[in-house]
């Protein structure tokens, strides 16, 4: 997600970075780095928006089409590894930051509602990017909200609440980064 010039949201395509960054030594739907697909962005002059190019959660041709661009990039900057504090910060004055996680235990692949908070995921071992999308610190249990990739039937209508401030859980503050627009 980006905030347009007139501050609308705009949706940016996941499959776009699937099926066209692989040149930038990403792996499709096998993985990748989200700098890696900031460069990627950057030297492609954009990214496809997500209506125009939808996700398929499959490896397709590059299909990147320049009139449906719906953000670019001047290039990126890596949060300090393992700072929750910086990411909260980057979060509530940059808008959405890309983080790296690991979604390696059963309890994240089908979660369904509530604060995530699995004692025995890694802060180190990670194997997912999503897309922290904001924070909340009101309520007794404060969490990230995070944006997954896998479509809308998973988690709380594709968004997961993780911990904040609970021992960088599952990593979410290990790989964090966002791009320049």
């Amino acid at each position: 997600n980006y905030f347009g010039t007139n501050q609308t949201v705009v949706s940016l395509s996941e499959q776009n970075l699937i099926d066209c960054s692989g040149s930038f030594g990403n792996f499709g739907c096998g993985g990748g780095l989200m700098d890696r697909a900031f460069q990627y962005i950057q030297a492609n002059n954009g990214i496809d928006t997500a209506s125009s190019y939808p996700y398929e959660a499959r490896n397709n041709a590059c299909r990147f089409d320049q009139q449906n661009v719906g953000a670019t990039t001047i290039g990126f900057v890596d949060i300090q590894s393992m700072d929750e504090t910086a990411l909260q910060i980057a979060i509530g004055t940059v808008g959405p930051v890309s983080v790296a996680i690991d979604a390696s235990k059963s309890t994240f692949q089908f979660y369904r509602s509530g604060v995530y908070n699995e004692l025995t995921c890694s802060s180190t071992s990670l194997n997912h990017g999503v897309l922290a999308v904001g924070y909340n610190k009101t309520t007794s249990t404060p969490y990230y909200i995070v944006k997954n990739s896998w479509g809308t039937s998973w988690g709380q209508k594709g968004y997961i609440w993780m911990s904040l401030d609970k021992n960088n859980q599952c990593g979410i503050a290990t790989l964090a980064s966002y791009p320049l627009v």
